[in-house]
């Protein structure tokens, strides 16, 4: 009688503890983000805006977002389009953009894969992106 129930238990306490195990994300680690990295593709997710940035106007705009221990900087056409300071939080980057007037935005990154050669983030809300972008050396 009380085998059944301890066999019960161990799949339950089983079960419990892979649901808790897949929900956590692995961390980002700091060292693999920290550089330069070079979008070469870039997927609209917005309902209003389907149309994606052609590999014809990623070569020509040559977009980056590089990472430095205190900040982060997004360039576009030659310029610095946003810039600002993130903090990692499990699987996401929770940005500050500092806007003109010295406002600040904040909303978070979520990264699907980060190695030492590929990273691959999106945005969500009326402007959200998928972006991915390969790391220069």
């Amino acid at each position: 009688m009380i085998r059944p129930f301890l066999t019960k238990n161990k799949f339950i306490y089983g079960a419990i503890f892979l649901s808790l195990l897949a929900s956590c994300q692995p961390s980002i680690k700091p060292e693999t983000l920290y550089g330069k990295w070079k979008y070469i593709k870039v997927e609209n997710n917005s309902v209003a805006n389907t149309t994606n940035v052609t590999p014809e106007q990623l070569e020509a705009e040559s977009p980056y977002i590089k990472f430095t221990k205190d900040s982060l900087l997004i360039w576009w056409g030659g310029k610095v389009l946003s810039h600002g300071s993130y903090k990692i939080d499990g699987d996401k980057i929770q940005f500050k953009e500092i806007l003109e007037g010295g406002r600040i935005r904040a909303f978070p990154f979520i990264v699907s894969k980060l190695d030492d050669k590929n990273l691959v983030f999106e945005t969500k809300g009326d402007d959200g992106a998928k972006v991915t972008a390969i790391k220069e050396q």
